[in-house]
């Protein structure tokens, strides 16, 4: 069974599919995304991960899982629109000029 199928079939088993409209989704996932966030505050990288991958596996699973429930109710194919994604990234972010640097592609422009 595909993860897809096992995150569905885990929520139509429960009924809730009523709950997940695109809207809701994209709160849930803003919300997950700020308890992975949270998780982080006021600490460094290496004391997080340490102490708390677990929590941090739990929280990045709820984004994932959210994400998936909208790109299945928007008919969308979770690889195509990464793939297309990163197309896109590799036209704003060529190697020649971004490499080992973290700018926004829109500071790029200056460089080499």
């Amino acid at each position: 069974m595909e993860i897809i199928e096992k995150v569905n079939k885990f929520r139509d088993d429960r009924d809730w599919r009523q709950f997940h409209n695109e809207k809701d989704l994209a709160i849930s996932i803003s919300l997950e995304a700020n308890e992975l966030l949270e998780l982080f505050q006021w600490k460094n990288s290496k004391e997080v991960t340490e102490k708390s991958i677990d929590k941090i596996k739990e929280e990045l699973a709820d984004v994932l899982i959210y994400s998936y429930m909208m790109a299945d109710n928007l008919n969308l194919d979770i690889d195509e629109i990464i793939s297309e994604k990163i197309k896109k990234n590799e036209l704003k972010y060529p190697v020649s000029k971004s490499k080992g640097l973290a700018k926004k592609y829109t500071e790029l422009e200056n460089e080499k």
